[in-house]
């Protein structure tokens, strides 16, 4: 058992959100045990966890945390703090594609040339002529990530306030040789989605984030999903860089509130901080089939239609969702991963169960396994308790 401050700190950790049943509690009281004895062993900064449980449109959420939000401040981790979600971000560019695609005004198999006509740097980017919309979001362009060149994080790092045009986070993968010809493989490439949201705002003539807001978030009453435009993001966590990947990045995110880099570099290929809360409850209703309303769920056999992710291995990517066979049915979600935070969200409809689970370290070394794996032992907590005899 985990020493009774951190068990209790859980337990109290559990408002905003109350069980409003005995089953949900005893979901709640392990599930906070749980994450206390995982922040304990593994010297964990800080989670914060969600659940939405249920058939119903709304679900029964149920939130708890863990640790802290800034361990040298003392400051614990509460339900109500932000942390950046990363890649989970590409979860809202798929959805407003579909919206537009579902409109009749955006065709997945048109060639993303086309909306680039007479702009000559875009035929310096990998296979440019040949990758579609459907390649983009599905990570079968070959285009190789921008955000791994290795001048990039110290050309943000050096000019903290810079505030990137999509163009110029391209132009780090231009005349770069494609990994492969288009569509005839898979490498997941954040660039992917830059020319994405491009896309987007040049068919919208809105920019990403606003249409993204009025069509998606505020519908379903997301209100603690905000973008990562700025340096200074509200209820935003304290991250610890710790990831060989960050190697020369500072030891932590936030100095007096503001970001040590401008986070905007992200843009569609991540791009929000959120709640764990606004995450799961995102994830309900986006695999259920509600996240798009007035669509019926259309969307979600195009955004399923996945490819495998490397030959040999189970786990198959669609449209801006990762699929993975587990014990309790697929899984439909999508994992995060940013300087100082890591995330994953997911739906099993089998179980009927959502998640998201937040930390505030980047360090995928912490836990021994995959944060997704960590998530599906609170599903078997759920799983277990409704099978108990009472």
């Amino acid at each position: 058992m985990p020493p009774m401050n951190l068990l209790l700190a859980s337990l109290i950790a559990l408002l905003p959100v109350e069980p409003t049943s005995a089953l949900d509690r005893r979901i709640a009281e392990r599930g906070a045990a749980m994450i206390d004895r995982l922040v304990e062993e593994h010297e964990v900064p800080g989670v914060s966890v969600a659940l939405v449980l249920g058939d119903d449109a709304t679900g029964r959420p149920l939130t708890f945390a863990a640790g802290f939000a800034d361990r040298e401040a003392e400051r614990r981790m509460t339900p109500a703090d932000r942390l950046l979600s990363g890649s989970i971000g590409k979860t809202y560019v798929t959805a407003a594609a579909h919206h537009l695609m579902l409109a009749g005004e955006l065709d997945f198999d048109a060639k993303a040339i086309e909306w680039f006509e007479g702009e000559a740097w875009f035929e310096r980017l990998p296979n440019a002529k040949e990758f579609t919309v459907r390649q983009l979001l599905r990570h079968q362009t070959g285009i190789p990530r921008h955000v791994f060149v290795p001048e990039f994080l110290p050309d943000c790092a050096s000019d903290p306030d810079r505030v990137w045009q999509p163009r110029e986070l391209l132009s780090y993968v231009f005349d770069a040789d494609p990994l492969f010809p288009a569509g005839e493989a898979w490498a997941y490439a954040d660039t992917n989605y830059i020319i994405v949201g491009m896309i987007l705002e040049k068919q919208t003539g809105t920019p990403f984030y606003d249409y993204v807001r009025e069509h998606l978030l505020d519908p379903h009453q997301l209100d603690d999903t905000v973008p990562t435009d700025s340096r200074r993001i509200e209820g935003l966590a304290q991250g610890v860089i710790a990831s060989p990947a960050f190697e020369g990045m500072p030891a932590r995110t936030l100095e007096d509130g503001v970001f040590f880099l401008n986070p905007q570099f992200e843009w569609c290929g991540g791009g929000y901080a959120s709640t764990a809360l606004d995450l799961a409850r995102w994830a309900h209703v986006l695999y259920r089939g509600e996240g798009l309303p007035g669509t019926d769920g259309t969307y979600l056999a195009s955004m399923l239609d996945a490819v495998p992710v490397r030959p040999g291995l189970p786990i198959e990517y669609g449209l801006g969702v990762f699929v993975r066979p587990t014990e309790h049915g697929p899984l439909h979600g999508h994992d995060g991963f940013m300087l100082g935070y890591q995330a994953t969200m997911g739906y099993l409809p089998d179980a009927r169960v959502a998640f998201a689970l937040m930390m505030n370290t980047d360090d995928g070394r912490i836990l021994g396994k995959p944060l997704h794996l960590v998530a599906l032992d609170l599903v078997k907590i759920i799983e277990e308790e409704r099978a108990a005899p009472r």
